[in-house]
């Protein structure tokens, strides 16, 4: 017999909600991806942040509207199980949350690299420990996390201004020539791959039981959230090009730490990697937080097993889904090529970007109280630019996607058979 869904508390605020945002987005896309991207576009990297910026707008609006018709925690997942089936409710969570965990492991190796420059620790021990701290803080408290998500953000966000205003002094034009060494096709694939610097914006729709007054606070928080967080990129992204030129930054695992170290200027340099620490300490927060929160509207649901669906006693927190998301993430934290992961995190991603928007088509236009502008123009442009996006990725990804896809195929079904088989016995008896 299945227990009766849990309730969460709405306990979030407009800053709170595009705070979580902002904490998910900026982090290791833009202090770490970045070089990886422009080893592929060149300086046209600039084109790529705007590309991927321009999709993510059209994503971004489909969520904001479909977060004020279904304020439900879950976000992409619960749309897709709503308005489509439970079959592809289940697909798409299962798609979100592979990628989720392989990202917060990644995120939380970066972290502990970037630690190791000021203590030096084995970074595979202190990357699983991060994990583990993190689940702690989620466990405590959304609010909790909430405020520590706040000042990581505040930090973050003012290492990024620090940057950009101490390295314009020291911009060169000459970086930026040739500008598209790699032709049009090099944008692209940097595009595609700077999606994944943007992906955090859907993170506010998870916790949507949990912020307050949301049919308007969800909608304009996402917006908000991908609004700074697309200035901050090209800022960022022009003044890293223009100090230190894109061969620099392609070879570089710190390319926003090492742009600092040209202007000589150590205690800025020191501020940026601190920032950097911090920015990825805020996304590995926040994907605890996602992934905790979509595993518990699976299993509220009835698509994965049932004792998920539990809230602490103390806390109000779903702290089943909270650890084993953290002990998930510590299990997987030893090492993983940059460029393959956030391949693989981009590629699931934009395919549950593909349903979201597909389901921005479907809702009732009269249900939410946001609207998409020149509707339904953006669902349409957030389909075909999110699929050509895709097609731009490692082919070897589709592989590693598509055995996933078969595994939770094969879940579903066998989740079903016994489901079937217990509900039979019970009418028996």
């Amino acid at each position: 017999m299945r227990r009766k869904p849990a309730k969460l508390l709405r306990s979030l605020s407009l800053f709170d909600a595009t705070s979580i945002g902002v904490g998910a987005i900026i982090g290791a896309g833009i202090f770490v991806i970045l070089g990886v991207a422009t080893s592929l576009a060149g300086p046209a990297v600039l084109l790529s942040v705007l590309i991927a910026g321009v999709c993510s707008v059209f994503t971004a609006l489909s969520f904001s509207k479909l977060s004020s018709a279904i304020p439900k925690e879950g976000g992409a997942y619960e749309y897709a199980f709503e308005l489509f089936s439970p079959f592809t409710g289940f697909l798409t969570g299962w798609m979100w949350i592979f990628a989720q965990i392989v990202v917060g492991a990644t995120v939380s190796i970066g972290l502990a690299t970037y630690l190791a420059l000021f203590i030096p620790l084995p970074v595979n021990l202190v990357a699983a420990g991060a994990c583990l701290v993190f689940a702690l803080v989620n466990l405590v408290g959304v609010k909790e996390s909430a405020t520590v998500n706040n000042a990581l953000v505040v930090f973050k966000v003012a290492a990024l201004l620090l940057f950009i205003a101490v390295g314009a002094s020291h911009i060169q034009l000459s970086n930026f020539q040739p500008f598209l060494p790699n032709g049009f096709s090099g944008v692209i694939s940097g595009a595609a791959l700077i999606f994944f610097a943007y992906l955090g914006f859907g993170r506010i729709a998870i916790v949507s039981e949990e912020v307050k007054n949301p049919e308007k606070t969800l909608p304009l928080s996402i917006l908000l959230a991908l609004g700074i967080s697309a200035v901050l990129y090209l800022l960022v992204s022009f003044t890293a090009v223009g100090v230190s030129g894109p061969s620099r930054i392609s070879a570089s695992g710190s390319p926003l730490a090492d742009a600092m170290k040209i202007t000589g200027n150590e205690l800025a340099t020191t501020l940026v990697s601190l920032g950097a620490i911090f920015a990825i300490a805020s996304v590995l927060l926040t994907t605890i937080l996602g992934v905790s929160r979509v595993s518990f509207s699976m299993a509220r649901n009835g698509q994965i097993p049932d004792f998920i669906n539990s809230l602490h006693p103390r806390f109000g927190t779903p702290y089943v889904s909270i650890l084993l998301t953290g002990l998930l993430m510590a299990a997987l934290a030893f090492t993983g090529n940059l460029l393959q992961v956030a391949s693989i995190a981009s590629f699931s991603v934009i395919v549950t970007h593909v349903l979201v928007n597909y389901a921005a088509m479907a809702v009732s236009t009269k249900q939410p109280k946001f609207r998409i502008p020149f509707y339904p123009l953006p669902p349409v442009l957030g389909i075909v630019s999110c699929a050509a996006l895709a097609l731009s990725l490692l082919s070897g990804v589709w592989v590693e996607e598509a055995v996933v896809l078969c595994a939770g195929v094969a879940f579903y079904a066998i989740s079903n058979a016994v489901s079937r088989r217990a509900q039979g016995k019970e009418s028996v008896t």
